[in-house]
């Protein structure tokens, strides 16, 4: 079968399209025709060898893929011919891949192959960060940083079908910020500014901030009382620090949002997860912003993609 293999850690532009060996699943494992699989800034990381796992090289990256079922174990609940998402944490940039039974979902019939392989690590990422470790309450306010991309747009659409009560989109452009209306934001404010334009219209309970940088101190400054800051990632490339002055002066806490170290440690996690959410899934108040789409021989530039800040929405490789 065809898979792209990084074989050097050189980046994005070394990853190559190879013939490789079919996966032969394990006890416990589902072997899956990809239809489409995530791509996410992870498999970036991997490109130079700077994410946290580090396979031997070669090897074929992508943790994220929908497809149809080619052989489940009995038992599983799943059959050939199903209609999946999977989590495979590793081989789903190649045409057949495996993953574990306990981390493989029926996807709605509604449910393109496309939002499938857009949903378990954004949306999962985002219900962790508001639900689980942000406590979202109905009713109160959110402002999502990096609102147009894969996990932004993911964040808007949780907090929206859990209660939320506004939630304003923090974007680099009025373009990507229409992204965000679309994907269900009451209203953006553009980056440059966000503070003053956030506070001018009211103090917000919770921030969900994938971004980092120079943006965070003017983020706690847009908390109301006992608001939380959910700290998701540092795509801005700096990790920000904060003056702890500034939480007991203004009863406000920043929260660690390290989604997969916790659902990976827990059995049963990501299926909760997953089967918390997918009735809205299933009705459409969850609905993946599918964004650049690539064939497999065009790996390189969906890594790009993520790596220069040009997506918005879910990167996708389609095999």
């Amino acid at each position: 079968m065809k898979a792209i293999q990084i074989t050097a850690l050189d980046g994005p532009t070394a990853v190559e399209l190879l013939d490789v060996p079919d996966p032969v699943p394990a006890d416990g494992q589902v072997l899956i025709r990809v239809h489409a699989a995530g791509v996410a800034f992870p498999e970036v990381l991997q490109t130079r060898g700077l994410y946290q796992v580090k396979p031997d090289l070669p090897f074929t990256p992508g943790a994220e893929i929908a497809g149809e079922v080619l052989s489940a174990p009995e038992g599983s609940g799943l059959v050939a011919g199903d209609r999946v998402a999977a989590l495979c944490l590793l081989g789903g940039f190649a045409e057949q891949a495996v993953a574990p039974v306990s981390e493989t979902f029926k996807l709605p019939d509604s449910v393109s192959y496309e939002q499938g392989a857009s949903f378990i690590f954004n949306y999962g990422t985002a219900y962790f960060a508001l639900i689980e470790r942000g406590h979202l309450q109905p009713g109160e306010s959110v402002l999502v940083h990096g609102a147009a991309g894969g996990v932004g747009t993911a964040a808007i659409q949780v907090a929206k079908a859990f209660g939320a009560g506004r939630v304003v989109a923090v974007t680099s452009t009025a373009e990507k910020g229409a992204v965000a209306l679309e994907a269900g934001a009451d209203e953006f404010v553009l980056a440059d500014g966000f503070k003053d334009a956030t506070v001018a219209r009211g103090k917000v309970d919770v921030v969900v901030d994938p971004v980092g940088g120079d943006r965070f101190t003017d983020s706690l400054r847009c908390l109301a009382e006992n608001g939380r800051l959910l700290v998701i990632g540092f795509t801005a490339g700096e990790i920000p620090t904060v003056k702890v002055n500034r939480l007991l002066l203004n009863n406000v806490s920043v929260v660690g949002v390290g989604w997969g170290a916790s659902v990976l440690a827990r059995p049963g996690a990501i299926a909760a997860e997953w089967d918390a959410m997918e009735p809205h899934l299933a009705s459409g108040a969850l609905r993946p912003v599918v964004g650049p789409t690539f064939p497999l021989a065009e790996a390189t530039q969906a890594l790009l993609t993520l790596d220069e800040r040009r997506a918005t929405g879910k990167v996708l490789l389609t095999p």
